[in-house]
């Protein structure tokens, strides 16, 4: 069964299940009040207030479970738009928060996996540093005037003197400042490309391979 279909009967399940507690909270009151009314006090009889009360909780409950109800196929559908579009990611390289890169060697020569940044204001100076798995920086990018947003970035994969690094993993450290050399909020994002989606209890989720599995909403950018 696919994301799109487990999350269409699941939407389908919760409604169900709300329509028959609702009809089961109905019939359990109707019996209960003629219950009442059947073994009431001749002597003492309900009144119609009583009665209208109980009327009045059971018509509070109904709307409850029928604004409930609402609210589950709103969010099945919910659920079904957002697996119909996590599926369309497949195969498609994507941007998500995280450090990690790669420097690889193939037949176009030295290639690295693409990787960016998230600004949450306007920075004047962005500096990145590149650094190997015994955290020595191998590369550092000095770059100018970036607006708020996401961003790639750009490395060919040499080091300070122009030399190609080796081939292997890599992790970068993104820091940012305004005008006014204060710091501005800037995070680090990784690529990975899509292989499935499957639903969970968090949301639909990405698999990106070796680069980890991250929710539909971590997505900053799709390349």
């Amino acid at each position: 069964m696919t994301t799109v279909q487990s999350a269409t009967a699941a939407a389908a399940q919760n409604i169900a299940a709300t329509q028959d507690l609702l009809a089961d909270t109905q019939e359990r009151f109707l019996t209960l009040l003629i219950t009442q009314l059947q073994n009431q006090d001749p002597l003492n009889p309900m009144d119609n207030d009583q009665i209208t009360s109980q009327v009045a909780q059971l018509s509070t409950v109904t709307g409850i479970n029928q604004l409930n109800q609402t609210l589950l196929a709103l969010s099945g559908q919910l659920d079904v738009s957002q697996s119909m579009q996590a599926a369309s990611l497949i195969g498609k390289e994507i941007l998500v928060p995280g450090t990690r890169i790669a420097v690889g060697t193939g037949e176009q020569g030295t290639q690295v996996t693409h990787f960016g940044m998230e600004l949450l204001s306007h920075a004047a100076d962005v500096k990145v540093n590149i650094m190997d798995n015994a955290g020595k920086v191998v590369r550092t990018l000095e770059l100018k005037d970036y607006a708020a947003g996401v961003h790639s970035i750009e490395w060919d994969g040499t080091d300070a003197v122009g030399a190609t690094v080796p081939d292997g993993r890599y992790s970068v450290q993104v820091t940012a400042s305004d005008i006014h050399e204060a710091p501005v909020s800037v995070g680090a994002l990784t690529s990975g490309r899509v292989s499935s989606v499957a639903s969970s209890t968090n949301g639909v989720t990405l698999d990106l391979g070796l680069a980890g599995s991250f929710l539909l909403a971590d997505v900053r950018k799709i390349m």
